[in-house]
């Protein structure tokens, strides 16, 4: 008011010029007012002043509906032509219709015009915007706003501080000419005036905030449609990497579950124990990356859930066949796969060792039968006797009765090949039909013995009347020292058979047994010295009677020379076999240190692992300090549990010693190396999900703009109706929980009817339980500033000059490159009936955004 009045006193003012100047107000800040009294009457000059008092109260009645208060203004005092009322009226008029309406971040209309004033001219040398007076004397100020929008209008590099008449005059003549502002302002009364009028400058800067609004609305726009599309694009990204990280994780299960699954046995121990040692190798080397590979693809399902919750998006859902409960169940089919496969190898292993030690046995007695009967069949088959003397046929008849003995002592042996025969088979042996042919052969040729033998008997027998005499010497000898001679056999049988123990009491019964052989030998010492004495004492009757014997024994085969070589093979195999089972009794004491070893440490990992167990379900539902703090406090944790992880490999290799020992049982732990194998991954991805949750419990918090205090209010209420400890609440759990944070919710229909609305958004799937991620998302919800459909709509809108569609030039003019490529490759072309070549669909690709429709 004070400018226009300087005004109208210093160029001598008319009341019509007075008039004009109100006009060119009333033009520029409210065209419709101007309007309105161009249609009012027009009385003549100095005629009719009521007509002129109602046209003039019609439009203040006019301005007053607007909102703008007309204090101490009269129609009489306008009409009269006082210049004060009129131009205070005129400075309301400019307060209300172009100045009240600025905001910059919810300041007042001054501040918030000074403030985009300082934010568009901040880059600019020289320009310092303090006030709505001395910081624009220069000019400059108005010359930045002009570039900063208009960069083609001004060549600001060429302005000078020190001419401040030629830049304002630019300014001025610039805005007239392009932007369709009037010039208000002389450049010569801002220069010459210490401190030019605040209101004069703050109404025509104003008019440059509204001619640049626009530009303003659409640079809004088109950062709210780049926050928008920056999450998208981030989001289609995460679910990317979880279809690519699921695909190879059921890839590696669909291949691995056929060879856990592939139990067909092998024929010889290396290549069971190979297989044993492959398994090994999957366990701990294969199966723990896919352990964490699994934990993490649950870490990044849940993360990117949580994202797309709060940026107000559809949960994510992956391709058929690759849900996490799709990779759990797989999983699940993998471990099931696993169960027993390292027990059956074991089981396998100790059968062919049990296959080799039969083999071994029966090739053993099978040799020492076969070289017995080797020219057994011939000698039966002899016709010796038909011309042999009756001393001669007795002689054979008793040769012929101990061959008999001998035969029936030898029919343990036979049975016991059998026996053994029949157990490799039912073993399922795999060389058993070399073993059954050799078995039967031997039984075919015993029978066939038998059949011989009984023959030769009936034949001996037919010519015995024709015999007299024998020799009883010759018969006793050959009667004591067959058996004598079998039981050395036996002996040496004995003492030369394999041995397989697993215990030191198995050992010790083999010991004490062998003891109790050893404590035999004297008397089988005087049993050898009889049978030599008769020997002897033939050979004197031979001498004193000079009996033609031709030196030999008629009765048997076995000489004395025989029983002192088989005498002899016994005394040295009996400190070998001494040897055999002190180096045995070692391997067993070293096979218990072993035992004694895995389970002192065993003892000792299991329950630790139990303990840690325990501490992480404590951790994650005790409240100490802020989430950072349980963050921190939780991956230290993590790093002394990683840290732990050599005394896992310590004792996976006292495992494999025990393994490679052929060791089956350990009495002294309950701890297998299994349980501790399942525990410790348990342990690792437990404290993983617990490590997640914090980091989503932060990530709401800070996208929801939860503060600390209030996290740690949710949590104690969550705590204190979780009476349980299981980290999650019931529906009367979750409802008290509700109530005690000033929610009222009745035990009417209607607070039924809101309870159950409130469960089915934190409990979707109807578990019947509320996590604490679900109970903190719930609790921000209503207080979320998230974008929505509308708003992006809207944005666009901005962006396409109001039109219904937008078209490919104004989304890269307006948008980031990539974004608008972005939004190129998946707009729908528009189809209304104002659309344009290459026209694009903006409203259902922003529906489409938020889930409301396929993009």
């Amino acid at each position: 008011s004070a400018w226009l009045s300087s005004r109208s006193h210093q160029h001598g003012e008319t009341p019509a010029r007075e008039e004009r100047i109100q006009n060119c107000f009333l033009i520029l800040f409210f065209p419709p007012l101007f309007l309105l009294g161009e249609r009012l009457a027009k009385p003549e000059r100095g005629k009719m002043r009521v007509h002129k008092i109602s046209n003039v109260n019609k439009a203040l009645d006019f301005i007053a509906s607007k909102g703008v208060k007309l204090v101490s203004i009269g129609a009489e005092e306008i009409v009269d032509g006082n210049v004060k009322m009129t131009l205070g009226m005129i400075w309301t008029i400019i307060l209300r219709f172009a100045i009240q309406d600025i905001s910059v971040e919810e300041t007042s209309a001054k501040e918030g015009l000074l403030l985009w004033c300082q934010r568009k001219t901040a880059p600019y040398k020289n320009v310092n915007i303090q006030n709505f007076h001395i910081s624009w004397k220069d000019g400059l100020g108005f010359c930045a706003l002009i570039h900063r929008h208009r960069p083609e209008l001004i060549d600001y590099g060429k302005l000078r501080k020190d001419d401040p008449l030629t830049n304002l005059n630019t300014a001025f003549d610039v805005a007239e000419k392009y932007l369709d502002i009037p010039k208000m302002l002389d450049a010569e009364d801002i220069v010459g005036t210490a401190r030019p009028d605040e209101k004069a400058i703050m109404t025509y800067v104003s008019s440059f905030y509204h001619a640049f609004s626009g530009a303003q609305k659409a640079e809004t726009a088109a950062n709210r449609i780049c926050k928008v599309l920056a999450v998208n694009q981030e989001n289609e990204q995460l679910m990317e990497d979880y279809e690519k990280l699921a695909s190879d994780l059921l890839e590696w299960i669909r291949r691995t579950i056929p060879w856990l699954e592939n139990r067909a046995p092998e024929n010889t121990m290396q290549a069971m124990q190979q297989k044993l040692e492959d398994f090994r190798d999957y366990r701990r080397l294969h199966k723990p990356p896919k352990v964490q590979e699994k934990c993490q693809l649950e870490i990044n399902f849940n993360t990117l859930q949580t994202k797309l919750r709060l940026s107000n998006r559809p949960a994510f859902m992956p391709s058929e066949g690759k849900m996490v409960s799709d990779i759990n169940n797989a999983w699940g089919g993998l471990e099931q796969a696993e169960k027993g496969y390292e027990e059956w190898l074991l089981n396998e292993i100790r059968r062919l060792e049990r296959l080799d030690h039969l083999a071994e046995k029966f090739r053993q007695k099978a040799s020492i039968h076969e070289s017995w009967t080797d020219g057994k069949e011939a000698m039966l088959q002899q016709k010796d006797y038909e011309t042999a003397t009756l001393s001669e046929i007795k002689a054979l008849l008793k040769k012929h009765e101990a061959f008999e003995s001998d035969l029936a002592a030898h029919q343990d042996r036979v049975e016991q090949i059998a026996a053994i025969a029949q157990e490799l088979n039912e073993l399922d042996y795999y060389d058993s039909p070399s073993v059954n042919a050799r078995c039967q052969k031997i039984c075919d040729q015993w029978d066939n013995l038998g059949a011989l033998t009984q023959k030769r008997r009936e034949a001996l027998e037919r010519t015995e009347k024709l015999l007299e005499t024998i020799d009883q010497l010759y018969l006793e000898y050959a009667k004591r020292a067959a058996p004598f001679n079998n039981w050395m056999e036996g002996a040496m049988e004995d003492l030369q058979d394999t041995f397989i123990v697993h215990t030191i009491e198995e050992i010790q019964g083999l010991t004490t047994a062998h003891e109790q052989f050893k404590a035999t030998l004297p008397d089988a010492d005087k049993e050898r010295q009889a049978i030599l004495g008769i020997h002897n004492e033939v050979s004197k009757i031979v001498q004193t009677y000079h009996v033609n014997m031709a030196g030999t024994n008629p009765y048997t085969t076995i000489t004395p020379h025989e029983i002192n070589g088989k005498w002899e093979h016994v005394r040295q195999l009996v400190p070998r076999r001494d040897q055999a089972l002190m180096e045995e009794h070692a391997r067993q004491q070293q096979n218990e240190r072993l035992r004694k070893q895995f389970g002192a440490q065993a003892n000792v990992i299991g329950p630790w692992i139990q303990t840690k167990m325990e501490e992480i379900g404590r951790i994650s539902i005790e409240m100490h300090g802020t989430l950072e703090d349980q963050l921190n406090h939780l991956r230290q944790y993590e790093k002394s549990i990683v840290n732990y992880k050599p005394k896992i490999d310590q004792l996976e290799g006292d495992h494999q010693q025990i393994q490679e020992a052929l060791i089956f049982d350990n009495k002294h732990t309950n701890y297998t190396m299994e349980h501790i194998r399942v525990g410790w991954e348990q342990l690792l991805t437990t404290i993983a999900r617990t490590i997640n949750e914090v980091e989503n419990q932060i990530l709401t918090r800070d996208a929801k703009g939860i503060s600390q205090e209030q996290m740690n209010e949710f949590r104690a209420s969550f705590n204190h109706f979780d009476r349980d400890h299981s980290g999650t609440l019931g529906p009367e759990e979750f409802k008290a929980c509700l109530i005690s944070l000033g929610y009222d919710i009745g035990n009417d229909a209607q607070g039924e009817a809101e309870f159950a609305r409130i469960m089915s958004i934190v409990d979707p799937n109807r578990l019947g339980v509320v996590t604490f991620q679900a109970f903190i998302d719930f609790m921000s919800r209503e207080t979320a500033d998230t974008d929505t459909a509308d708003q992006v709509m809207a944005s666009f809108k901005i962006l396409a000059g109001d039109k219904n569609y937008i078209t490919v030039d104004e989304l890269r003019r307006e948008l980031p490159p990539d974004q608008a490529e972005y939004c190129i490759a998946r707009m729908a072309p528009y189809n209304g009936r104002d659309a344009v070549p290459g026209a694009l669909d903006y409203m259902s690709f922003s529906t489409a955004l938020y889930g409301e429709s396929d993009l």
